[in-house]
């Protein structure tokens, strides 16, 4: 009998690193996903069974993946994808689709990439610690919003230490040294009119080659970062406070009331107004 089990995480506030959906599915034999294109990362873990992944590489090639009990597959944002499960023993999974400021290079670590997008490892320990951090997300939908989001830390952890494939260079430290401090710039800085050249300048950076590895490490432009964070910062005023909206607006470095409104509904679909009108 196919039975799935799925949630919806209700707070996409998380910057660092957030949950989108997660959920447990046991496949009648032959089942099949896709071909489909995902907006996050999703991983999935076989908790029994096992199935095929069909995937494109980075040069849009399709591979073959052969997947079995105790290991996972992960699917990266924008790649297609189809997976099926095994005619004679099909699978059961659980999964977790999350993506976030550290996840890009969370997951390199791991050594993962759209051409090698399986997980397998020799510790079983910690294969079995990251399969019940992600059960207890799928078992524990009504948990709050932080004690999910542990259990995800908790899984990357889990991930990026079990991994066959895992290491780190000193190139990747530097990068990820880089990329600590303008996080922490526009922390400090967002609600001024800054650009990503004053970011840049600050760490002593060519624009170019921060713009670069900005992007290689999380997967976003430094301007994308600057207005997803400005806009979260927008949502949570919107959402605990009765402050104007052209004031907020200010708060988050944004002068122009109109840019403001548009920069939102670029983010989150709608304007201010309405956020806040649905939240009341």
């Amino acid at each position: 009998m196919h039975k799935v089990k799925f949630s919806i995480f209700p707070n996409q506030s998380f910057v660092d690193l957030g949950l989108y959906q997660f959920g447990l599915e046991t496949c009648e034999a032959g089942h099949s996903f896709g071909p489909a294109r995902r907006n996050h990362y999703l991983f999935h873990y076989v908790i029994n069974g096992r199935g095929i992944l069909y995937a494109d590489d980075s040069h849009g090639h399709t591979n073959t993946f052969k997947v079995h009990s105790g290991e996972g597959f992960l699917i990266f944002p924008e790649q297609v994808n189809t997976y099926v499960a095994d005619m004679s023993n099909p699978w059961e999974y659980t999964w977790l689709e999350f993506d976030g400021l550290r996840v890009k290079h969370a997951l390199e670590v791991a050594g993962f990439s759209p051409e090698q997008p399986i997980y397998r490892t020799k510790l079983p320990d910690l294969r079995e610690k990251l399969k019940n951090e992600m059960l207890q997300i799928v078992e524990n939908n009504n948990a709050s919003q932080f004690q999910l989001i542990g259990h995800l830390y908790m899984f990357v952890d889990y991930l990026t230490r079990s991994a066959d494939n895992a290491g780190i260079n000193v190139a990747n430290r530097l990068r990820d040294s880089y990329i600590r401090e303008a996080v922490a710039y526009v922390e400090n800085n967002y609600q001024k009119n800054i650009t990503v050249e004053e970011i840049a300048t600050a760490l002593k950076l060519d624009r170019s080659y921060f713009g670069k590895i900005f992007r290689l490490a999380t997967g976003k432009s430094p301007q994308r970062f600057l207005m997803n964070y400005r806009m979260i910062k927008a949502a949570e005023l919107l959402t605990l406070t009765k402050t104007p909206i052209s004031e907020i607006g200010v708060s988050v470095g944004y002068e122009n009331q109109m840019h403001f409104s548009r920069a939102f509904k670029t983010i989150y679909g709608i304007s201010p107004r309405e956020w806040r009108r649905k939240r009341q």
